[in-house]
Formats: C-alpha cells, sequence, structure tokens
C-alpha cells in the first residue's frame, strides 16, 4: 500500500468515527477551506477547530485529504465535504451567516471587523487563492490579517489559527451560554 492509499484509508476510517462522535464546538462559527491542497493543512485547521470551539468545518472541492496532523480531532469536530463553494455558501447564508475571507488587501483588518455570531470564515488556496469571482459574492466581507516584513502571506492553516483565536478573543474566550 503506497502513502496516498493509505492516507485514503485513513481518511475513511475518520470520516466513519466523525459522523459518530463529533459535536458542534460552543462558539457559533464555522470555518470553509476552499479547494486547499490534500496534505497537512486541512488536518491542523480541524486540530486548530476543535481547540478554538468551532461550530463546524467545510472541506470544499477536497475527495479527501491526511487525517494525521489532525492528530485525533477529526472524530470530535463536525466536518462536511462539499463539491463546490456555492454549495457551502447557499447552506450556512440560509443559517443567517456573515461571511469573511482574507486579501492581503483588504481595506478592513481582521481585529478591526465586527465578526457577529454566526461568522462563516472563508480560506483559500495558498497558491491560486479562491474557487470563485469576489463580484459574485457581494455578501461576503474581505478583511486581511496585518502582518510585518516581507511576506507575501501566511500560511493557510496558521492563517486559519489566528481567525479562530481571534473569534474567541473577542468574546474574552466565553462561549454563549447556550452552547454550554
Amino acid at each position: 500500500m503506497n502513502k496516498r492509499q493509505y492516507m485514503q484509508k485513513s481518511f475513511e476510517r475518520q470520516r466513519l468515527l466523525n459522523k459518530m462522535m463529533s459535536k458542534p464546538g460552543p462558539f457559533p462559527y464555522v470555518v470553509i477551506l476552499d479547494h486547499l491542497k490534500v496534505d497537512f493543512n486541512i488536518g491542523k485547521i480541524i486540530r486548530s477547530a476543535e481547540a478554538f470551539g468551532a461550530q463546524a468545518v467545510d472541506v470544499v472541492g477536497t475527495i479527501f485529504f491526511d487525517p494525521l496532523p489532525a492528530k485525533g480531532c477529526m472524530k470530535r469536530v463536525p466536518w462536511t465535504m462539499r463539491s463546490t463553494f456555492l454549495e457551502s455558501y447557499l447552506h450556512y447564508k440560509e443559517q443567517g451567516f456573515t461571511f469573511y475571507a482574507f486579501d492581503s488587501q483588504a481595506p478592513v483588518s481582521l481585529y478591526e471587523a465586527p465578526l457577529p455570531d454566526k461568522s462563516a470564515f472563508i480560506l483559500g488556496h495558498e497558491g491560486f487563492g479562491f474557487s470563485f469571482k469576489k463580484e459574485d459574492y457581494p455578501l461576503i466581507n474581505w478583511v486581511k490579517i496585518p502582518q510585518f516584513g516581507f511576506v507575501e502571506s501566511l500560511n493557510v492553516s496558521v492563517a486559519a489559527s489566528i481567525v479562530m483565536y481571534e473569534f474567541c478573543r473577542s468574546r474574552g474566550f466565553n462561549p454563549p451560554a447556550a452552547s454550554l
């Protein structure tokens, strides 16, 4: 069995465990991962999603991914596989979520954004960006994570962790009483 086959088999096992064991986290936000690579980033983001109490993670445009970097968290955090970004967008729009996507040229910094309950954070592929055009989704708020130096962007799992941390920090790390 090669590495890819092992990864797929392990992924399917974790997928089954997720259906039986996962529960939404206490904070009212979700993370949408738009066409990320199948290697380590998705698992790391799911691990951070558990650490920061996310309701759910949507994995868009990916057939499977490496569960090893999640360190067991894949069975505890609800995650869903969706074929297209539109499918994920419509699902959360119907539930009243406010959308945030990240662009280093955005006029508003993450710490200045209001981040209401029911926030949906969209993170795109590190090399190719998002699978959708900005103009097709006027309800998405564009924010940036302030950074210094000459680096063009952060690793997507690092950016996701910063976003989830900021959401929790903005609430004093106190989840809504209804979620406990």
